[in-house]
This record gives C-alpha cells, structure tokens and sequence, in this order.
C-alpha cells in the first residue's frame, strides 16, 4: 500500500460539505495541496458551509472555488487551471426523502455533475479519482451484511438510483479511457460539523428544544453508523492507491466503509439521550417512503486490500458530536 503522497495536488468537490471539510482538513494538515469546490447551495444551512471554509482557508495550502458540478464550463476550466493530480467527488445532492419531492437537484448534480467531473478527468489526465456512492445503493436487500459482490438493480429512491447510475458511468469511462477509478459506498456518516438534514443532527436539536423527535417504523430499523473520522482514514488509505486492472482489462474498484456493526435505532437515540444528559419526547410514525429496514457494511475487501475497518463506537462519536454541538450553538 502506498502512503499518502503530500507533494499532490487534491481536488476535493464538495469541498464545505461534511465529509469534504473533514478530509481537506486532514489532507491540509499533513501538508497536501487542496483545491475545493462547491456550489454552497441552500439545501442546509449556508453559515455552517461558510464556517466550515472559514476554517480551512487559513491553511496556506488550501484555494477555495465556488462553482457548480452542472456547469460543464467551470468544472472544464477548474481541471485546466489546477491540474489536479487526484479528484475525489464529494459533492452531490444527498438525502433520501428531499429526493421524493425535489428530483431535479438530484439529476443535475448527480447525474450531469457526475458526468461532467468524469469528462473532465477524461481530458485532462488524472492519477485516481475517488467518488462517493453510498449505502443507498442496497435498497432493500435482505441478505446482511451487504457485499460490493451484490446485486443493487432494485433502489427504493432516486437518490439511490443516481449513485447507482455514478458507479456504471465511472465503470464505462474507465474501461473506455483509462482512467483509475474507485467507488465508495459510505454507511450513514456522522459526526461534528456534519449533515443538520440527517437523523441524529435533527434529534439533538429537537431533544435540547424540548421538541419531539420523529422515529420512523415504530424505532424498528438499524444503521452501519460510521464516525467521521474513520472515514477520513479510509478514504486516505486509498488516495494514493488506484486499483490495478481486473481481469476485464479495467482499472475499478468499489469499498464499503461502514462500521460494520448495525445498531438498532433506539439504541442510538437512547445513547445519544445519555450524552446531551435528556430524555427525548418520542413520536412514533411508520416507515417513510424511500428509507430501508437496515444497512450492514460487508467490509473485508477493506480488511484485505489495507488493514482497516471503521471501529469507533457510537458512544465515543456521539460524545464528541454532543461537546461540538454545544460550543458550536452555545447551549
């Protein structure tokens, strides 16, 4: 396995969101050139985007440029003018339920975004790019823990359909032009500076206002919750190592990083009860369109090809997200 490679050039799209804040940061502080890109939509709180930059751009090594993945123009432009040695595609439109209701957002970034990112590599020769599917991509398979060997062609969300689609355009545009490439399927990401929209952002809101929380199938659901920081160090591991050809000719390759061990959903919550030191005011309401029973991260690939697995407890990540969340709303 070959270390991370510091004298690189790292263009990281979605560059203010969750996961492309924690990995410029860690990938800044050991010294890498990063180049971010986000388009700082609305979908969220825009301050917590801006709060995010404000922290990586007092790394000197660190250049900031805002545009959208839709514009084929800019991302074309930003490839030429940075030259990116490796590109790892973080930026997409995320979220299950926003997908039922605002389906257009998803094809432009996911879809065209994805394809413009991908002819942008085509053009200007890249080393590895590295992009985030997810544990979506599963649906409602029943077979546990979920293998990168199964079969994904029946998603429950359009979400899930446009990773789905992510993951056989790069197949197509690495066979076809040589370009290494490795998917990443992540497994329900938490963690400080993380996703206001997702479940445990939102309960921790609810339960210090007083406010009731929403639990969805009576509480009956489990998730491969993944701290923040095991993903970084994941997706670290590969960067600097791109897939060598299949027996297909194709330099590909898709991971689960997930922690691999399901927890049931009131655990979570009774967990997360424990550290903000409150009981939450429980609503209960049955499934949602477009969310699944479970996910399980089948994760020996992982193992294999690099020695690791995401192994941080949901008692440790919620902690430290509780004593993020208090000093950054200050209650």
């Amino acid at each position: 396995m070959n270390p991370l490679n510091v004298s690189k050039t790292y263009l990281v799209t979605g560059g203010a969101g969750f996961i492309g804040f924690h990995l410029s940061g860690s990938l800044l502080e050991k010294g890498a050139r990063v180049i971010g890109f986000d388009n700082l939509n609305d979908y969220y709180d825009v301050q917590l985007k801006q709060d995010r930059l404000a922290i990586l751009r007092e790394y000197g090594n660190y250049t900031f440029v805002k545009g959208d993945l839709a514009d084929k123009a800019a991302v074309s432009d930003l490839f030429k003018e940075y030259a990116p040695h490796i590109v790892v595609n973080l930026g997409a439109q995320a979220g299950v339920r926003y997908s039922i209701d605002n389906p257009d957002a998803y094809i432009q970034s996911n879809i065209v975004g994805f394809y413009n990112i991908l002819e942008a590599c085509r053009h200007c020769t890249v080393e590895h790019l590295v992009y985030a599917s997810s544990s979506s991509v599963y649906g409602g398979n029943v077979k546990v823990p979920f293998s990168t060997q199964d079969q994904v062609d029946e998603p429950v969300s359009l979400y899930a359909a446009t990773k789905k689609s992510n993951e056989l355009m790069a197949h197509a545009y690495s066979k076809l032009y040589q370009i290494p490439v490795t998917g990443l399927r992540f497994f329900t990401v938490y963690g400080p500076y993380g996703r206001p929209d997702m479940a445990y952002y939102k309960f921790t809101k609810k339960i210090m206002a007083g406010e009731p929380i929403q639990i969805y199938n009576n509480g009956d659901m489990y998730r491969d919750f993944t701290y923040i920081d095991d993903i970084v160090t994941g997706v670290e591991n590969i960067l600097c190592n791109p897939p060598a050809q299949n027996a297909g000719g194709v330099s590909y390759k898709l991971y689960n990083i997930g922690n691999n061990k399901p927890v049931k959903l009131m655990d979570y919550i009774e967990t997360l009860e424990r550290c903000l030191g409150r009981k939450a005011v429980k609503e209960f309401l049955p499934m949602q369109p477009g969310d699944v029973y479970q996910t399980y991260a089948d994760v020996s690939d992982l193992m294999r090809d690099y020695g690791f697995q995401p192994d941080t407890g949901i008692e440790e990540g919620l902690e430290k997200f509780v004593r993020w969340y208090r000093e950054y709303y200050r209650v």
